[in-house]
């Protein structure tokens, strides 16, 4: 199971909406096929292992991350083929959350004669399509907030001046977290003194995220580089309804879609953001700011993971971010759990997953220097 967790996270960035599964077909104690999804509408990770191994199919024990499909779909179902290539035993690491296959593929198994065992490496399995469940189950997208800061807690410079924080390999792997998301978002303001691009460009990549800007008044500027790219990488601009309509059409008309979307004191109401994304079949965001935005999806947890980077330098001015990252001394509207810290050439990257619905608060007397507290 371990092999077909590792084969199935090839599927990264690739088979959305799809989740990511690999397949390891056994018999007599050797392995005689393996496979995984590769793509979007292509083979799923059972076909491809039964393709694999051909006639060594059969009589054999399958070992597969999630509850093969029942239905046609883009790809006839997978309970099918598995009958029908004689495999006696399937081993099942986790229950696919999707209504339509749900406990139903199990059941067609275990119908033809097929042994069924369910929860080999469950935690894991569900960990690694943490975006496919929380889309299934909570009907929104898996949030990831990622930003770089200094050790003195700066995003920018002052007046919001931008400044090259994270080194090269911080750098490669926010590329790498990009790559792996179905859309990437940010503020206005980011827009208006970053003019970034949001695209991937240092790490290998099927296909571009969509790029999202929280923009109430519409101000993204026409002559942007999200907007001068927009017809080649969709761009969604999230508006209030208040917004000028001279400004909505004449961003539409650059190729950016437009949604109008509710907004309270000036700002997207994220909930119905969330809402509107996971309509749209984004299962994962990768929220990079500014601050501003940062602490509004915190502020009403709407965050699943954290990535930050802390580079070994001190502004002593500038944009503070609104954020202590996770493990360190600070308040915060979040709680997080498995907290991993590793360098990442002279930076030090923080990860962790979040347990939205606590709160925790600042120990007393928190140190200011973050590294030190790492």
């Amino acid at each position: 199971m371990r092999r077909a967790l590792d084969l199935a996270a090839r599927g990264l960035g690739r088979v959305s909406p799809n989740p990511m599964v690999g397949a390891v077909l056994v018999r007599s104690g050797r392995a005689v096929g393996e496979g995984f999804h590769a793509r979007f509408g292509g083979a799923h990770a059972e076909s491809a292992a039964l393709t694999c191994a051909g006639s060594h199919a059969r009589g054999a024990t399958l070992y597969v991350t999630l509850e093969p499909c029942c239905h046609d779909g883009k790809t006839p179902p997978c309970t099918e083929a598995i009958a029908a290539a004689g495999v006696r035993r399937v081993v099942i690491a986790a229950q696919d959350p999707n209504p339509e296959i749900s406990g139903k593929g199990i059941a067609k198994l275990r119908a033809v004669g097929v042994r069924v065992q369910v929860g080999c490496l469950e935690r894991e399995a569900q960990r690694l399509n943490g975006a496919y469940e929380t889309w299934r189950r909570e009907s929104r997208p898996f949030v990831t907030l990622k930003w770089a800061e200094t050790e003195d807690g700066r995003l920018a410079g002052p007046r919001g001046r931008r400044i090259m924080i994270s080194g090269r390999a911080a750098l490669r792997e926010a590329h790498r977290l990009r790559a792996a998301s179905d859309a990437v978002l940010v503020g206005v303001r980011t827009v208006l003194s970053d003019d970034p691009r949001l695209t991937v460009r240092l790490a290998p990549c099927e296909r571009d995220p969509v790029r999202i800007v929280l923009d109430p008044r519409a101000r993204t500027p026409l002559s942007s580089r999200l907007v001068k790219t927009a017809r080649r990488v969709p761009v969604w601009i999230i508006a209030a309804p208040s917004a000028a309509p001279a400004r909505l059409a004449a961003l539409s008309n650059a190729g950016c879609e437009v949604i109008v979307l509710p907004a309270r004191g000036g700002k997207t109401v994220l909930p119905a953001l969330a809402t509107l994304l996971a309509r749209r079949h984004i299962q994962s965001l990768l929220v990079e700011g500014g601050g501003r935005v940062l602490a509004s999806f915190a502020r009403v947890k709407l965050v699943d993971r954290v990535v930050c980077w802390i580079a070994p330098r001190r502004l002593g001015g500038g944009l503070a971010c609104p954020l202590p990252p996770p493990g360190t001394p600070g308040a915060s509207p979040l709680v997080y759990s498995r907290i991993r810290m590793r360098h990442e050439g002279r930076d030090i990257r923080v990860e962790a997953e979040t347990v939205p619905t606590l709160r925790k608060t600042a120990p007393p007397n928190a140190p200011r220097n973050r590294l030190l507290a790492l």
